[in-house]
């Protein structure tokens, strides 16, 4: 192959089935590839090398749909065995996990090698990757910008070609808003798909979902059949697929209803060219033959819904740092974490416990508020801009002096669309399929019915062979040996 950076991770895995390449030239392309491009962009932040080379000479999962493929982890959640697990963060920068996550395990099994770790945000709380403790992260379609977050390591890595795919989380969009950024695929599964422990039982009562980035769909699906599935003792489990998630990829969708707004929950302004990316989607899917209407919803109490979801998320940090004092055994100062950590943390502290618990039972409702009305209007996928703006400029959401959280209300126009699906645990995708005219990606945002991923994947499926992105390279790009 004159270029394998052009291939998907399945493509790559059937040239080493076919013996027409080794793990090893595999691991040691990508390996090349990432020296070449992450002086540039910072996206791998812990290279893992050696591990692979090792993983590479040894025999490969003969069963996994990945044998052989090159892979990066992000540094957030999921452990790797005797690789630092920083999450960004100075106060956990020495912490060693002495097992893997399971989802690195069902990683392994797949046949993927692990060659290093992404950078991630602080405990991945803000939509942008520039921790102090390992500096930002650029986009490869204009350094001078974000790659979103806080998956945003992962995503720059994948669409620079450094690999075809890599390890993501979503908590409040962290998978779908690092795709738009970098125009890429990226699917948040419906909640409790994927295993988090054997440490974790959930995040912020279910918010937190894994999965990864792509290029192709077909490899997020092949990934998804290869990882998905409860682990033991898990809290609860997502419904079962009706058929392997890759099937999903070769089976047309049918004429699906699909309802359309580019109307935020909150009162934001959105940019022009997100409100185009969907307009443009909608012209789209209705020469695909969708059934495509325009559908605001209207959620009564949002003041209270909001507030509850910052609870959640405050109440979380809170918790996350509480818990990792108690891993580390000493406790956080202010000069363990950056101001706006700091600041989420103290605010968190504070917060009631009924009000804490009053907002889980909030946003549980309207959870089955959505989904019922859903229900009734026979809704298959819900389309909405990804973000409310193309990429920010790196250091927009930096802490003000007097203001350490001007970030985080910051974030909050920059991202009213992807935090609502965490809520109520669907499966929802960022599809690259709109550039600006300046040549920066604004990813298109579809929510599925819960449990229902074979859908959504159908359909990207579909808008990907009618609007190809793969060939689409960034400024910043590996290239061929």
């Amino acid at each position: 192959m004159s270029d394998l950076g052009e291939l998907d991770a399945l493509g790559l895995a059937a040239l080493v089935k076919k013996r027409e390449i080794s793990p090893a030239e595999l691991v040691e392309d990508a390996i090349r590839r990432i020296e070449q491009v992450n002086p540039a962009l910072n996206a791998v932040i812990t290279p893992m090398f050696d591990l692979a080379r090792n993983g590479a000479a040894g025999p490969v999962s003969p069963e996994g749909p990945f044998q052989g493929v090159p892979f990066l982890l992000k540094d957030l959640v999921t452990a790797y065995a005797g690789v630092p697990l920083t999450s960004s963060c100075r106060f956990t920068k020495d912490v060693i996990p002495r097992h893997d996550s399971e989802l690195v395990k069902r990683y392994k099994r797949a046949g993927l090698l692990v060659v290093g770790k992404t950078n991630t945000p602080e405990l991945g709380l803000p939509p942008t990757t520039e921790p102090l403790l390992h500096g930002a992260t650029k986009n490869p379609w204009d350094v001078t910008r974000t790659p979103g977050g806080s998956s945003g390591g992962s995503a720059a890595a994948v669409a620079s070609r450094m690999v075809p795919m890599a390890h993501g989380g979503d908590g409040g969009g962290s998978i779908r808003i690092p795709a738009s950024c970098c125009g890429i695929f990226g699917l948040k599964p419906t909640r409790g798909r994927l295993p988090l422990g054997p440490d974790i039982g959930d995040i912020m009562h279910g918010l937190v979902n894994e999965h990864a980035l792509t290029r192709s769909v077909r490899d997020s699906a092949a990934l998804l059949d290869a990882t998905a599935g409860m682990d033991i003792g898990a809290p609860y489990d997502a419904p079962a697929p009706r058929r392997p998630y890759l099937e999903e990829t070769q089976r047309p969708p049918g004429k699906l209803r699909i309802s359309w707004s580019v109307k935020p929950m909150t009162p934001v302004k959105i940019h022009p060219d997100c409100v185009a990316a969907v307009h443009d989607a909608v012209k789209l899917l209705e020469g695909l033959g969708h059934d495509v209407v325009e559908e605001d919803f209207d959620i009564p109490g949002q003041e209270l819904l909001t507030q509850s979801f910052v609870a959640l998320w405050a109440g979380g940090c809170a918790a996350t740092i509480d818990a990792m004092a108690f891993m580390v055994r000493k406790a956080p100062t202010e000069a363990d974490f950056e101001p706006m950590t700091w600041a989420m943390y103290q605010m968190g502290k504070s917060v009631p416990l009924p009000m804490y618990l009053l907002g889980v039972m909030q946003l549980q409702k309207l959870s089955r508020d959505l989904q019922w009305h859903w229900h009734k209007r026979s809704i298959d996928v819900r389309l909405l801009p990804t973000l409310a703006e193309p990429p920010l400029l790196l250091g927009t959401l930096d802490a003000q002096p007097g203001n350490p959280l001007a970030g985080f209300f910051r974030s909050a126009e920059f991202v009213p669309f992807t935090p609502l699906v965490n809520v109520t645990g669907q499966p929802a995708m960022s599809v690259p399929l709109y550039w600006n005219a300046a040549g920066l990606p604004i990813g298109t945002q579809f929510i599925g019915r819960f449990g229902d991923e074979g859908t959504l994947l159908s359909l990207a499926a579909q808008l990907e062979s009618a609007r190809p992105w793969a060939g689409r390279r960034p400024p910043v790009c590996a290239t061929a040996k």
